[in-house]
């Protein structure tokens, strides 16, 4: 057994106060609370203690975690990006097209997603860091998604190798945000899903 020059026995090592485990029940609670907040008053009107309040805890477990509103905002923005869809895998280009469809405009219409994505697109506006994870939290996922759509339909040959992927995913994703985020129309019925697949599979097909 090692001693102390002393000849003391040695004193058991403490973990520095900066090295506590951080729980991830608690970050998860703060992520959730931010999306709540951010639908319930806005980025603006957003605080860490309206948060913390939110999330059942202190204020201290916030700024452990994150240094400001801004970073706390930004860190559950980048967060949807690594989300993403699943690629649907249904054997046609129209059938896949439909199944994103309906899930988008599921996602889109959540009563969350419906009034914080047009608040943190006005933040964006003024704040460039903002505008940043924005693009990549709502491009990067939806282009995964569209880029693993158009892939299959490819090497199914329904559609010509080498379209233009850009073109590709404004056609894919465009309609349904600018009907459920853009003008806020109502609920797309079956029969508008059913046509916006018909329609976009033909689009696809004719680049």
């Amino acid at each position: 057994m090692s001693t102390n020059a002393d000849g003391s026995p040695p004193r058991p090592r403490r973990r520095p106060a900066g090295a506590a485990v951080l729980r991830e029940d608690v970050t998860e609670a703060i992520r959730e609370a931010v999306f709540e907040e951010l639908a319930s008053v806005g980025y603006a009107r957003m605080s860490i203690e309206g948060i913390a309040r939110r999330a059942g805890v202190g204020k201290t477990a916030v700024y452990r975690r994150w240094r400001s509103k801004l970073h706390l905002v930004l860190d559950v923005v980048s967060a949807l990006a690594v989300m993403g869809l699943p690629v649907p895998d249904t054997g046609s280009l129209e059938g896949d097209l439909r199944l994103l469809f309906e899930v988008t405009s599921r996602a889109l219409r959540h009563p969350v997603a419906s009034q914080v994505i047009p608040d943190l697109q006005a933040e964006a506006a003024r704040n460039p860091d903002i505008d940043e994870a924005m693009q990549k939290a709502l491009r990067q996922g939806q282009e995964s998604v569209a880029s693993g759509i158009v892939a299959a339909a490819e090497a199914r040959g329904e559609v010509r190798p080498g379209l233009d992927r850009e073109l590709a995913l404004d056609l894919i994703s465009g309609p349904l945000y600018w009907r459920s985020v853009v003008i806020r129309g109502p609920k797309p019925a079956r029969a508008y899903l059913d046509g916006l697949a018909r329609a976009t599979c033909e689009a696809l097909k004719a680049l």
